[in-house]
């Protein structure tokens, strides 16, 4: 199952800051209590979801990590050896020992509370865009700085996003006073109880428009053509996605930009086949130089490279030239240029060719020998393995 965005797992903005994360995650943990909810398999997995997200939002290394390369950035999941889904009850307790006030079962070091969202104004989210990018393998070698243009919403600068003419023809709600919700106490066999819901005239907003803009119709957004400049970092590999916080669509009336989701595309390279971060050529010799050595040169992302042929050499013999292949995109190294070599077995020979090869087909140095044999199935096999 695909994992949820974590900023989604806590209900907060991509902009939060430690404190908000560190609060909502707090009332997250709460909600799905194991105490609150005894029994309850679907409330234990959303606490520890809401641990593990929590473990990597409140890391600024990770979370920066995360921000730029999802998932994949944390390695696919919480990153630093911790997974939410992965641990323990106690584990999580114990990891989280300055949010929980005590160990397995200190529910009451929460202080109690509510989860709900009650008192906050509404701020309305713009949708993320996603683009994709298409990359060769020597861009995605030495990283690249790409512009694209991205059809998008962006803020109207007439009312400067707020949807009211020249930005001020708004007054504050009266019926929820400015807050966005408002508050009911019913009357129960219980006593009273009180319940506190978006407001119905702002729908949240806390203000009422008395003129739209003429510009963006009181939507606060126009339709515009936007040119982004895309870093990408070195390693970047096919299916990867990146991540440009505030970069997607803007919100109506002033709300929070969503995020440009940039998805990579490999282009094939006409010689070279990517493993990882190892990069693969298949060497083809003629004959005479598999047989007499020589030297051959290669492709490589950086133009070529001269390797030494051994007089004798076998099809499947690999050469390794290190550090000619792919970075980490964690910064972990670099891989290597494989090359595979295989022989080419003349298909049409002329009659002096064949005569040639007539008299060299009886001498003992042409019968491969059985250690011969088992060298070069020991090679095959590992290349099919």
């Amino acid at each position: 199952m695909e994992k949820r965005d974590y900023y989604e797992v806590l209900g907060v903005a991509k902009n939060a800051t430690p404190e908000e994360i560190k609060k909502a995650y707090r009332k997250k943990a709460i909600q799905y209590h194991p105490d609150k909810n005894p029994g309850n398999k679907e409330a234990e997995e959303k606490f520890k979801e809401a641990a593990e997200a929590y473990e990597v939002l409140s890391d600024p290394d990770k979370r920066a990590r995360y921000d730029q390369f999802g998932h994949q950035g944390v390695g696919g999941a919480a990153g630093g050896g911790f997974s939410g889904g992965g641990m323990s009850m106690e584990d999580i307790f114990s990891h989280f020992g300055d949010i929980f006030g005590g160990g397995f079962g200190g529910f009451e070091g929460f202080g109690g509370g509510s989860s709900s969202r009650g008192g906050r104004r509404h701020v309305n989210k713009g949708s993320d865009l996603r683009v994709k990018v298409k990359l060769t393998l020597k861009e995605i070698a030495t990283g690249v700085e790409k512009k694209i243009k991205v059809p998008k919403y962006v803020s109207c600068t007439y009312c400067k996003g707020t949807g009211a003419e020249n930005g001020t023809a708004y007054t504050t709600c009266t019926k929820c006073n400015g807050s966005g919700v408002v508050t009911r106490v019913q009357q129960t066999f219980l006593g009273a109880m009180q319940s506190t819901t978006t407001c119905p005239d702002c729908g949240g907003e806390g203000r009422i428009i008395t003129k739209k803009c003429p510009h963006c119709a009181g939507e606060g957004i126009v339709r515009e053509e936007e040119v982004i400049t895309l870093n990408i970092p070195a390693g970047v590999s096919e299916g990867m996605q990146l991540s440009m916080a505030g970069k997607g669509n803007a919100a109506r009336h002033g709300g929070v930009n969503g995020d440009l989701l940039i998805l990579i595309e490999e282009e094939p390279h006409p010689d070279l086949v990517r493993d990882e971060n190892d990069l693969i050529y298949n060497l083809l010799l003629d004959l005479p130089t598999a047989v007499l050595g020589g030297s051959v040169d290669v492709p490589t992302l950086d133009g070529k490279a001269r390797i030494k042929v051994e007089p004798g050499t076998q099809p499947g013999k690999i050469f390794r030239l290190r550090g000619k292949g792919l970075p980490s995109v964690n910064r972990y190294g670099v891989g290597d240029l494989i090359v595979n070599v295989s022989v080419y077995i003349p298909e049409n020979l002329n009659a002096a060719e064949k005569k040639q090869f007539e008299e060299m087909k009886n001498s003992s140095n042409m019968q491969p020998t059985l250690t011969t044999k088992q060298r070069i199935f020991s090679k095959l096999r590992h290349m099919f393995e």
